[in-house]
């Protein structure tokens, strides 16, 4: 009795947290988004909160309309896609070697893929690497060097590991080679992880923006995030406010609906893939 008890208040007082540090997280959020929705008079006199004041779709008129946002936006489309295809093809081929335990400097190899977590490279090096391979002002250069993350290798490794040896044996039998084991059976087997695993490297490219600017100089290549960056930092708001006749106290309305703009998307993505963060690892393997 005094067992379940305590786990009964532990288990309120869980939820209890939870959910008020997710409303914590969530309050700017809400912030944000009302004031995409509110006139600029009521964001720069602070009436804004987490409810639109004087209601206007100009902020969001105002970003849509501006070509470049579009052009951003479909790289930063293009560059998640392409980019996500191109981590999960190689983080797969090499977690599924890795995980064979007969393979030959295999400890060696883990052990640089692990050492790669703790130090990461220079920026220096990084920029004469991408130079030498001819891939600046590129978006190959903000695709191929993070193509794969140690992070996310070890997890498809582990998953690998977990598949019945007696499986992989049964189709080398009926003449698989090891790619079309990899391709038939290992990554079917594998959704729950492989849509986890691309979820991470899809967010890190729609949020990445600091590849682009160390390897980008051609205005035209810049993803959403940078084009975002520079309507924050930078005078590329109050051009996009004059060319849609705004007042000036318009200004952070507009950056506050570019903000929106640029998260949306990956938001409404993530409730379609959730699902398989909870399935069991060794989904769509034979039941014993």
């Amino acid at each position: 009795m005094k067992e379940s008890m305590s786990r009964t208040v532990f288990t309120r007082f869980n939820y209890l947290f939870l959910s008020l540090m997710g409303l914590i997280m969530l309050l700017p959020f809400l912030h944000i988004l009302a004031g995409s929705f509110s006139s600029g008079n009521a964001i720069m006199q602070g009436k804004v909160t987490i409810f639109p004041i004087e209601f206007t779709l100009l902020n969001f008129k105002a970003v849509l309309n501006d070509a470049a946002i579009w052009r951003s936006f479909g790289i930063s489309i293009f560059v998640t896609v392409l980019g996500t295809a191109i981590n999960l093809l190689l983080t797969s081929l090499m977690a599924y070697g890795l995980a064979k335990t007969d393979l030959k400097g295999r400890s060696f190899l883990i052990l640089l893929v692990l050492f790669t977590m703790i130090f990461q490279a220079p920026m220096i090096p990084s920029y004469l690497v991408v130079k030498d391979l001819g891939m600046l002002n590129t978006l190959w250069s903000i695709m191929i060097p993070n193509a794969i993350s140690a992070f996310n290798l070890i997890i498809m490794m582990s998953f690998f590991q977990r598949i019945p040896k007696d499986l992989l044996e049964a189709a080398r039998i009926d003449g698989c080679g090891e790619y079309r084991t990899w391709w038939k059976i290992a990554l079917p087997m594998s959704l729950p992880a492989m849509t986890t695993v691309g979820l991470f490297y899809a967010v890190g490219h729609w949020n990445g923006y600091f590849n682009s600017l160390m390897f980008i100089r051609d205005s035209s290549l810049f993803p959403l995030q940078v084009k975002l960056r520079k309507l924050l930092v930078e005078s590329d708001a109050e051009a996009m406010m004059q060319s849609a006749e705004l007042t000036l106290s318009s200004i952070e309305g507009i950056k506050m609906a570019a903000i929106m703009v640029a998260t949306i998307p990956i938001l409404v993505i993530y409730p379609f893939i959730q699902k398989y963060f909870t399935q069991g690892a060794m989904l769509g393997s034979i039941k014993e």
